[in-house]
């Protein structure tokens, strides 16, 4: 059978984008659907601008820091909303058109419209036109969860932070996870009262527990406010434009504006994949392989929208992955072992490998070794906040099987450090290691 393209891609995020892109340069004839902006969750509404809305929420605390290293700096410092919002939705813009430059110099055809599979080997677009391909790869990635509760249209999600008029005075986001967290700091540095609400007791699930704990008795000490063990009944807005946030267990609170970071859900509603056979698991998500695979032969998956690990570079792995496998005439596939994860919270959390629970209850024999120090930087500003580094190792072999770090810019000293770990290094590797002084990330070489 004759097809209009060897591979029509659906969605063109980080993992979609990869996936037609590197299929294109193999030879293939590759088209990619995208009924919103070409570059998907993390670079329009996710990671990108997130980051930068961090690097900007963190001149408040380096600007009162500044006076002790002898910077002049006004006691009230003006800063304006509105001038980083339209200078981060700028270089949203600008990779967006990279993006679609990089698909176009690669000979992918762009369909800016919505399409829905309608057999194994067909695609509707919203005008009505259908497409055939011999494969056709999922990619559309995944939207932020919404309480089914009374009122829960006046909340907003990380979709639309981006796009305030202005910082409310009061915010409470419903979640403990990275997002919560992250947003937390982000608009507690902007001047406003933070109110977390979690309906457990602990904050960012999965993640060594020392690590998490110091975040939030930092972000408590900052006057952060956590409410724990309130479930979410529904929000009623008054005459005078607040919202007034009923929950289990606690008294009822009363903020200018409501976030839900509760989770992401795969974007399969709607998408025509029962007409294909294509199985869903519980969430939503499509069912694939280890080559990404789904229960249709033809149809294939890649990103969030699988649900395995909602990361970005790990969707830019799968889409690569796929596109050497089916076009490339090579045979990879992922290593989801050791992926690393940071939490870009203030201060940031990083981590890789096993946790110390985990550790402990897979190898049995665990020996862990920690450094406990306030940051140089700290010391001199004045500011008591400490940081924690945390190396978890196999007690019979000495294999570093974890890493874990809380404070200054702990992500970017990870991702050296997460090489050692996947490369199965031991602690006396680390130990043999000159250290690099002064910084923060030689305590990784000096723990005894």
């Amino acid at each position: 059978m004759t097809y209009d393209y060897d591979l029509f891609v659906i969605g063109a995020g980080s993992g979609g984008t990869r996936a037609a892109r590197v299929s294109a340069a193999y030879g293939a004839r590759v088209a990619v659907a995208e009924e919103y902006r070409v570059g998907g969750t993390c670079v329009i509404r996710g990671c990108v601008p997130k980051k930068l809305l961090i690097y900007g929420a963190h001149f408040a605390e380096d600007l009162k820091d500044a006076k002790r290293f002898g910077w002049n700096v006004p006691e009230q410092p003006d800063f304006s909303w509105s001038v980083l919002r339209d200078n981060v939705m700028e270089e949203v813009d600008r990779i967006n058109g990279a993006y679609t430059n990089t698909l176009n110099s690669n000979g992918v055809d762009i369909i800016l419209s919505r399409a829905v599979v309608t057999g194994p080997n067909e695609v509707t677009l919203s005008d009505g036109r259908k497409v055939t391909a011999e494969r056709i790869l999922i990619a559309v990635g995944a939207h932020p969860a919404i309480p089914d509760c009374p009122g829960a249209e006046h909340g907003i999600t990380s979709n639309e932070v981006f796009h305030l008029d202005t910082i409310p005075k009061r915010i409470l986001i419903a979640g403990a996870g990275y997002i919560a967290n992250e947003f937390a700091g982000i608009f507690h540095q902007f001047g406003a009262h933070v109110i977390l609400i979690n309906r457990t007791d602990v904050i960012l699930r999965g993640y060594d527990e020392s690590i998490r704990d110091r975040l939030l008795q930092i972000s408590m000490t900052k006057g952060l406010e956590f409410r724990f063990n309130a479930g979410f009944e529904g929000i009623d807005k008054g005459e005078d434009g607040c919202l007034t946030v009923r929950m289990k267990g606690h008294e009822p609170a009363v903020v200018d504006m409501v976030m839900f970071a509760t989770g992401r859900i795969p974007n399969t509603t709607g998408l025509g994949l029962d007409s294909a056979g294509v199985e869903l698991d519980a969430n939503g998500a499509v069912i694939v392989n280890e080559d990404n695979q789904s229960t249709c032969p033809s149809i294939y998956a890649v990103g969030d929208v699988t649900n395995r690990v909602q990361l970005t570079p790990v969707a830019i792995r799968e889409g690569q992955a796929f596109a050497d496998n089916t076009y490339g005439g090579k045979s990879v596939r992922v290593d989801y072992d050791n992926i690393p994860a940071a939490v870009f919270s203030h201060p940031p959390m990083a981590g890789v490998g096993m946790t110390e629970a985990q550790a402990r209850q897979t190898l049995g024999s665990v020996k862990v070794y920690t450094s406990d120090f306030r940051p140089m930087k700290n010391v001199l500003a004045g500011r008591n906040e400490r940081a924690l580094y945390k190396m978890i190792c196999d007690g019979d072999t000495d294999r570093i099987v974890g890493l874990h770090m809380i404070g200054p810019d702990v992500p970017e000293i990870l991702q050296a450090a997460a090489i050692a770990v996947k490369a199965r290094l031991t602690k006396a590797d680390f130990d043999a290691t000159i250290a690099l002084h002064p910084t923060m990330a030689e305590e990784l070489v000096l723990m005894r």
